[in-house]
């Protein structure tokens, strides 16, 4: 079953959706919250951040299609928590995570937050993106090799009776 889950997801000021953004909020998403907030201690990075809204944590319908194709029907529903916060310059950054952790929302609001700012954007991607994107990219090759090493090859033997 090909489950789909809609993504509520933020649109800057022109309309248009941050590639940048939105690929730092899939590592964001993606990360346990203990890793997140290692990182963000390690980096230092200092950001007064004043709570516009959240965290609140609510539920989402998560919807499904049998074989990917099918008509879809809804599965049952997901929690989740948003965050949005405003810089001391003036940036607003949201956040939409799976899960009840309000700080973890409120901590990735900050991060879209600061990517918005020129000075800001490639310290962060530097100093807590890249590792939490290596944290990934080392939890997924794991993952592989765990389902790899169960993996079994059928074939069939012809038995020679014509």
């Amino acid at each position: 079953m090909n489950l789909e889950i809609s993504a509520m997801r933020h649109v800057n000021r022109s309309g248009n959706l941050s590639e940048a953004r939105r690929a730092a909020m899939a590592v964001l998403a993606a990360v346990p919250a203990v890793q997140l907030h290692r990182c963000w201690k390690e980096a230092a990075i200092v950001a007064e951040a004043e709570t516009l809204r959240g965290p609140e944590t609510g539920l989402v319908a998560v919807r499904g299609r049998i074989g990917g194709g099918g008509a879809p029907f809804n599965v049952g529903e997901a929690t989740v928590t948003r965050a949005t916060v405003r810089l001391a310059t003036g940036e607003v950054g949201h956040a939409y995570l799976l899960g009840r952790d309000g700080e973890r929302a409120r901590l990735a609001a900050t991060v879209d937050a600061l990517l918005q700012r020129a000075d800001k954007a490639g310290e962060v991607e530097e100093r807590v993106l890249a590792p939490l994107r290596a944290l990934n990219a080392a939890e997924e090759n794991r993952r592989s090799a765990e389902t790899a090493a169960t993996k079994v090859d059928f074939f069939t033997v012809a038995r020679g009776e014509d």
